[in-house]
Order: C-alpha cells, then structure tokens, then sequence
C-alpha cells in the first residue's frame, strides 16, 4: 500500500506550503478534495511546487463543468505534473448538484461514462492530431480547430479515478476508470463484500484485469497516547460518521450491517438542524466499525492489519498541516519494513 495526504478545506494560499510539506515528508500522493475551494486550481498550485509527489482531485465534482472543460484543465494540469496528474471525479448528490450548482439532476451512471468516453476522445484527438468526433446523449463535441488544440503531451495518459459508495458506481469504475475513491463512510465488511466484487465485475464486463484499478480511501482513525485522549479524539470522528450517515445516498453501508433505520433517523435528525444528537443515534458496534482506536505507535500495524489486500493507498481522515513531527514520524514508520 502506498501512504497519501489527504488535505482538508485548504485556501489556495496555503497550498504550495503543503504541496511541498508533503512531498518532503515522503508521502507518495497528495489528495485534493472539492468543497468549499476549486480541487483543480489546488492541484496546479500543488504541482508547480512539488517534483515526485502524485497529485489527484479527491474528487472534482464532474457535471458542474463541460467534459471539454474539464479535459482542457486536466490537459493542462499534467502537462505541469509531467505525469503525476491524477483526475478524480465524482457525481455529487442531486441536491447539491440542483441547488447548489445550479445543474438538472439526471441519473448519475450513464451521464459518468459518457463523460468519461467524451474526455479520452476529445484527448486522444489532441494527442493523435485526429478530428474530434464525439456523439452522446448528454454532450456532443465536433469543432476542434487548430487555434484550440492545445497538441500533444509528452505524459498524455491521465488517469481517472471515480468515487463511489454503491455498488453501481463501484461496477462502472471497474469498467472504465483506474482507480475508485472509497468514501471514508466505509466500513472494512463494506469493501469486502460489496465494493470490491463490484468493481471485479465491470472489470469482467469490459474485459480487463481488476488489478487494473486502484483503491484508494481516507480512513477515519481516533488517535491517543490514553484510553482519554481516544475518546476525545474517537468523539470527533463520531461526529463525522454521524453526518455522512444521514445521507441518504451512503444508506447501503448501514443496511449490510442491520441499520438501515439508523440512517433514516439520522437524516429526520439533519433537517431539523439537530446535529449535536446525531452522533448518539449512530450504534456504538457500528463506530467501531469505521473508526480505527489506536494508540500512535501501534497505528502503522493496526492500518496493515485492517487494509493490506483491500486498499492499494491510503491516508487518514485527519486535517493535514504540514507541521509538527508526527506526521514525518508517521511516514518514516510506515516506510519501515519493520513498521
């Protein structure tokens, strides 16, 4: 398993700073998520100050954006990176995508591979020189002139990462991109017996191996040196599993372990803005699940126990500073063949 940094709402100013941080550290991949910041114009900021580290959007929302708008950043961006550029995509729930970007909400999975084919065509046709000809239900791309063909990369070959928590997601992942982002709502049973088999069947059905695709996830630990600190620490992530429980979307990883109307209550709990009981509604064997209780020194073994032949990287869903010995600690131990 390779070990990344997963950055938390971080302003673009601060990015080089932890771009190069991380790099520095040993971290083998920087991941950039999309919330409150555009995942897309960190990851240039995060390129241009870093040499060997990969860099990945974690995720970039895909229908907010054009597959020809997308594919231009994307272009860009690895040219930068010189092949350390990995785009991440997800979908994004219909709520957002209707009141917060403004989008028509449509089924999520064919809109996704249709996207997907529409950014390696419009690719393959700047790498190849080809005339861009790209038909779909959702998009249609046609007019490629010289003056807008950005031409060839030397790296020409961007990954695509797609996330996802259901298996539907899961399979289309198998099916066309090289890597799933595992929601960090996960639990270990989850990846098991739903997402994994989900993703070696698209593989099956498009023909290809299923160690073709990476998997990669944050992973929610409560760190402390006493049984105290832990639950201090185990409390926040609490709070976390809580809300992303309430989704209705993540309701599948409740219902394999029996709580499925858990997440019904917890989503009753989210519209009455009731968010400091809703961490007490989620049952404490269900925590344990997700949350990984360790002490620092025993994290590194406590990971390789819990994921080794499930994830092929990870990190922690822990704010990422850039500062302060532990996380170089954490890196070096994890490095040690000993660790």
């Amino acid at each position: 398993m390779k070990i990344d940094a997963f950055l938390p709402p971080t302003s673009p100013t601060e990015i080089p700073r932890l771009a190069q941080a991380a790099e520095e550290m040993g971290f083998e991949g920087l991941w950039i998520g999309e919330t409150s910041h555009d995942s897309l114009l960190a990851s240039t900021l995060a390129v241009e100050h870093t040499e060997r580290l990969d860099v990945g959007t974690a995720i970039s929302v895909a229908f907010s954006k054009s597959p020809m708008a997308l594919a231009y950043t994307a272009w860009d961006i690895q040219a930068l990176a010189q092949g350390r550029f990995i785009l991440g995509l997800g979908s994004q729930v219909k709520g957002h995508m209707e009141r917060r970007f403004g989008v028509p909400w449509v089924p999520p999975r064919p809109k996704m591979k249709e996207t997907i084919r529409a950014l390696r065509t419009i690719w393959g046709a700047w790498q190849d020189g080809e005339p861009l000809d790209f038909q779909g239900r959702y998009f249609a791309s046609n007019l490629m002139t010289p003056f807008f063909d950005p031409g060839p990369l030397e790296h020409p070959d961007i990954p695509i990462y797609l996330a996802g928590v259901n298996p539907g997601m899961a399979r289309l992942a198998g099916e066309v991109s090289e890597g799933l982002h595992v929601h960090p709502f996960h639990t270990l049973r989850y990846l098991q017996e739903v997402l994994r088999p989900a993703v070696a069947e698209g593989a099956r059905r498009a023909g290809r191996p299923v160690e073709d695709v990476t998997f990669v996830a944050p992973v929610f630990v409560a760190l402390g040196k006493t049984e105290e600190d832990q639950e201090a620490t185990f409390a926040l992530a609490a709070d976390q599993v809580a809300f992303y429980a309430s989704t209705r979307t993540y309701r599948r990883v409740l219902e394999i372990h029996g709580y499925g109307d858990v997440g019904e209550r917890l989503h009753k709990l989210s519209l009455q803005g009731r968010w400091d009981q809703m961490a007490e509604a989620v049952p404490a064997d269900f925590l344990e699940e997700v949350i990984l209780r360790a002490h620092p020194d025993a994290l590194v073994p406590a990971l390789r126990a819990k994921y080794n032949g499930v994830l092929d990287r990870l990190g922690l869903y822990l704010p990422f500073d850039g500062r302060g010995s532990w996380w170089p600690e954490f890196v070096s131990a994890w490095k040690d063949p000993g660790g």
